[in-house]
């Protein structure tokens, strides 16, 4: 499993962070497609759409981590690709946050995590991908006919 990184100027530093986690600690292949130095200007989209595409060319052995201000607008960037189905997560309590990345595994089969790098402590960070990077998609066929159904409907 390779896992893709990329941020803009407000997730930079958590990006690195959870970068050499996910290399180092957890053992993953990784591969950082930006940003590679802190610029206040930059814009998500270039680096988003790096990752995703990656993701959407190999959806069964590539996920991507996104790291922006609250999230939001790279996993949309993102959902805009057939077979890219990523999750927003930001801070908020512990246990609702884990459980979030969780379910979006479990129930939605999400290869793509945004994280709001300005709503989340880089523990909760931590703990949310290890957990999302160890929990397998649920097999009952009604999860399996969902995420069909979103791919049906993307007509790009």
């Amino acid at each position: 499993m390779q896992i893709i990184f990329a941020s803009d100027h407000a997730g930079y530093a958590l990006k690195g962070v959870l970068l050499s986690y996910v290399r180092d600690e957890l053992g993953y292949e990784v591969e950082d497609v930006g940003a590679y130095t802190l610029d206040t200007e930059d814009d998500y989209n270039s680096f988003v759409s790096i990752a995703v595409k990656k993701v959407a060319g190999n959806p069964e052995c590539t996920r991507a981590i996104l790291l922006g201000g609250s999230g939001q607008g790279e996993a949309m960037q993102g959902n805009r690709l057939k077979g890219v189905r990523a999750a927003v997560l930001y801070g908020g309590e512990p246990e609702l946050a884990l459980e979030i990345a969780r379910l979006s595994r479990e129930h939605n089969d999400s290869n793509v995590l945004s994280i709001g790098a300005r709503f989340i402590s880089e523990s909760l960070a931590r703990d949310a991908v290890k957990l999302w990077l160890e929990t397998e998609k649920n097999p009952e066929d009604k999860y399996a006919r969902r995420i069909r159904v979103m791919d049906d409907d993307i007509k790009v």
